[in-house]
């Protein structure tokens, strides 16, 4: 019988490593933006309550933002570089 001894590659567990930290970056991410996002609308409901506003305001704090990502960034897969 002739067998063929092939390498043992480690590019493709290298590579599905790489996949899940990518994924699990982005849910932290996501996690991290649903968070900030919640304290943001804590903030502003407790600004726009009557003891709240009046602590608020002698604290110089205002009203917050949401976290909004661009249309371009939710929409393109990030590129990632394989080069030297």
């Amino acid at each position: 019988m002739l067998q063929e001894n092939y390498p043992n590659l480690k590019a493709n567990e290298n590579f599905l490593s790489l996949q899940d930290e990518l994924a699990g970056t982005e849910n932290r991410i996501s996690v991290a933006r649903t968070r900030y996002n919640a304290a943001v609308r804590d903030l502003n409901a407790y600004v726009r309550s009557f003891f709240g506003s009046f602590f608020a305001r002698r604290a110089g704090v205002a009203e917050a933002e949401y976290f909004e990502a661009p249309k371009e960034e939710t929409t393109t897969a990030p590129v990632v570089d394989f080069g030297k």
